[in-house]
């Protein structure tokens, strides 16, 4: 009996830790600030979108500071190909789900 094959899996031209890493250094390069943290990537037809969060201004007390949410476009090779602020809102806010 021949051994069963299995289907090809569709594997990302590059791994997801690694993109987050990549779009991460790269807007911190054209900000000239540390990202904060990465909340979302997913794979698209062309490469990878990104939300990386940025502190803009820092307040005391932290949770003052206001922060900034990029959305963060990358090409397949993991290129930054384009950038835009989403959305700019204080550390300590909660956003509120209907």
């Amino acid at each position: 009996m021949a051994p069963r094959e299995q289907p090809e899996k569709r594997k990302p031209q590059k791994k997801a830790a690694w993109v987050m890493r990549s779009a991460a250094q790269q807007l911190a390069q054209l900000l000239g600030r540390p990202p904060e943290s990465v909340s979302a990537i997913k794979p698209t037809d062309d490469g990878w979108e990104a939300d990386v969060e940025v502190v803009e201004l820092e307040r005391i007390p932290e949770t003052t500071s206001v922060m900034a949410s990029y959305r963060v476009t990358l090409d397949k090779e993991g290129d930054l190909v384009a950038y835009e602020r989403k959305r700019r809102y204080t550390r300590g806010q909660i956003d509120r789900r209907p």
